[in-house]
């Protein structure tokens, strides 16, 4: 079991990489095998991301936690997400990090080839001056959310997984203080890899 060393949590967002199981939508495009091949470069891309970045981390897994994996265990608290859907899902483990007393609590997703240490270093210091630190997906949706304590309406009545997730969830913050990072592409369907040439091969 990992201590708490900060006052900051990452929360990382990812699906255990099983064949048919993950980015469906991306499947349909390349098939579930390449589909699989390019979860997994991702999630390696987010670990080599996190690594650099000095704060508690925690991997929330989709189905259960692994252990020998690319996570290691002496760096990443290991938990389960649960709930009924994404956002029931993302409520409960802000909720648990506060609980633990984290500070800041920052989710991230796990299907960005374009996420750096900076966007995450950015985060982190936004939430010194704001209640909430969005970073918005070019789909309409969200790649990042941070907070110093919980707004639960914004994980209800939402259509997931849609462009609507963005907009919808400002709605229900207008009373408080956000800051918007700067908008990446996550990795939904094929057309989302053609600007990676690392992905050449699976398109």
């Amino acid at each position: 079991m990992v201590k708490k060393n900060s006052s900051t949590v990452i929360l990382v967002f990812t699906r255990n990489p099983e064949l048919g199981k993950v980015k469906t939508r991306l499947a349909k495009g390349i098939g579930e095998a390449a589909a699989l091949k390019v979860y997994i470069k991702l999630i390696a891309h987010t670990e080599k991301v996190l690594r650099k970045i000095n704060v508690d981390k925690c991997v929330s897994y989709s189905v259960r936690v692994r252990q020998n994996d690319l996570w290691d265990n002496a760096v990443y608290q290991k938990k389960v997400q649960f709930g009924a859907n994404l956002g029931e899902r993302m409520e409960n483990a802000f909720k648990n990090a506060f609980n633990d007393n984290y500070e800041k609590v920052i989710i991230i997703g796990s299907d960005l080839y374009d996420l750096k240490p900076i966007h995450i270093e950015k985060a982190i210091e936004a939430l010194n001056n704001n209640d909430v630190v969005i970073g918005p997906a070019k789909d309409g949706g969200y790649y990042l959310l941070g907070m110093k304590a919980l707004h639960q309406k914004i994980f209800k009545n939402k259509e997931w997984g849609t462009h609507t997730v963005l907009q919808a969830t400002l709605n229900d913050l207008k009373e408080a203080k956000v800051e918007l990072l700067d908008p990446l592409n996550d990795i939904d369907f094929v057309e989302d890899l053609h600007p990676y040439p690392e992905f050449k091969s699976y398109i």
